[in-house]
């Protein structure tokens, strides 16, 4: 994956981060995930954008260059990783959901719990971030210039198996069809739609 891809809207970008590759090497050793899903949120075309009302401290890693990592706490208790896509100064990126962990998974169980089964050991963003080992220290780390946390190329996904559905949990725009998947892979989080959604217009 190289910045040439990334460049473009969330919404492009995202069904083609499926089948890509996370990995962050430690001292502890190193996890890779097989991205599974992702969600495309779009700047101030978007409300349920964290970038919807402009730049700010939290969010300035959005607005680029395309290929860092953004990387927030959601309501208080996980991390979730995005990828910075699109174009400078357009603040789009796309949420990494679930993924497959093909390398480290003794690791990514310590991480998440001796109990937890392979396919939920990265299912959903939190997790994602668990077992991957990323926290805030990791925001704006630039994902395609070999640094410890990287973006790599997988095998591609047939347009065949990627499903396409609402976002999850957000209560904003929350019918966009802007989330993206591997049609029937465990690894995969459940829908679930937002007790404060209300119907919206958008894309």
């Amino acid at each position: 994956m190289n910045v040439v891809d990334l460049a473009h809207p969330a919404e492009e970008v995202a069904p083609k981060l499926l089948g890509a590759i996370l990995t962050h090497e430690t001292p502890e050793g190193t996890v890779s995930i097989t991205i599974t899903e992702t969600e495309a949120y779009s700047g101030s075309a978007d409300p349920a954008s964290h970038a919807y009302r402009g730049r700010t401290p939290r969010n300035a890693v959005m607005f680029g260059p395309a290929g860092h990592l953004y990387v927030y706490r959601s309501h208080g208790l996980h991390w979730c990783a995005n990828v910075v896509t699109g174009a400078d100064g357009i603040a789009t990126a796309v949420l990494i959901r679930a993924g497959r962990v093909i390398e480290g998974e003794d690791l990514a169980r310590e991480r998440r719990g001796d109990k937890v089964e392979s396919p939920r050991l990265a299912r959903g963003p939190g997790n994602f971030c668990q077992a991957l080992g990323i926290t805030a220290e990791h925001n704006g780390t630039d994902l395609l210039t070999g640094a410890s946390v990287a973006l790599s190329e997988g095998e591609p996904v047939p347009a065949a198996l990627i499903g396409v559905g609402p976002r999850v949990g957000v209560s904003k725009a929350h019918d966009w069809q802007h989330r993206f998947y591997l049609a029937g892979d465990p690894t995969v989080s459940a829908y679930r739609l937002s007790p404060r959604a209300k119907p919206s217009a958008g894309a």
